[in-house]
């Protein structure tokens, strides 16, 4: 079976499985890419916290955000975990934001999608994985998301190398599935469902995964 075709197949099982998951949650472009910022080492129900309070004080704004005194934002963002480095992180991607963009979505959208990578892994506190969140849930930008779980499902399915880096993992998804945005949001979204319920870090549900009967599921 070629690798192209086994990701196909798991992709079926998982759809099947579990069905669409409307990922990322988020009522405009702006509130992913903060969601985006705020996730990094905390689970989404605290970013959810910490953006309600945003939508309180009424500054779900890139200028308004980008202003607003260091204390109260990082107030604000205390939900989220970490909140002062998080305040601080926000703040810089803010400001690039608003330079280099005017907090123009559009116009940030319309960047070649290797040049705006580039430009955001240059915003200090902005890693791949939150700057390929922001390409494709808030730009719709063709890339493939991948965190601890899409490594730990992938290596324990003998799909790639235990030690594989971020690039590594990236290129196995983009050079075996169609360059398509929907596929690649809906892909990454469900192996995190599958990861949260059965793929455990430590004593995985194999024995009742989704996947079990396609696929032969070392535990590891």
């Amino acid at each position: 079976m070629t690798k192209s075709r086994k990701l196909i197949l798991i992709y079926q099982k998982l759809y099947k499985s579990f069905g669409p998951q409307y990922w990322w949650p988020g009522e405009t472009p702006l509130e992913v890419m903060v969601g985006a910022i705020l996730t990094q080492n905390t689970n989404w129900q605290n970013v959810e916290r910490a953006i309600v309070n945003i939508k309180k004080a009424k500054a779900l704004d890139a200028r308004e955000l980008c202003r607003m005194p260091h204390e109260r934002l990082a107030r604000l963002l205390r939900p989220a975990g970490y909140f002062n480095i998080k305040a601080r992180r926000l703040k810089n991607f803010l400001r690039f934001y608003l330079d280099s963009y005017g907090a123009n979505m559009r116009k940030m959208r319309a960047i070649n999608t290797e040049v705006l990578r580039g430009q955001l892994l240059s915003v200090n506190g902005i890693g791949e994985e939150t700057a390929d969140s922001i390409l494709l849930y808030a730009l719709n930008k063709p890339v493939f998301v991948v965190d601890a779980y899409t490594k730990r499902f992938c290596f324990r399915h003998g799909l790639i190398l235990k030690d594989s880096d971020y690039q590594e993992v990236q290129r196995f998804f983009t050079q075996n599935l169609e360059s398509s945005v929907q596929l690649f949001n809906e892909y990454h979204a469900l192996i995190v469902r599958l990861a949260k319920e059965y793929c455990f870090k430590s004593k995985p549900k194999c024995a009742v995964c989704p996947l079990r009967t396609d696929l032969v599921h070392h535990g590891q």
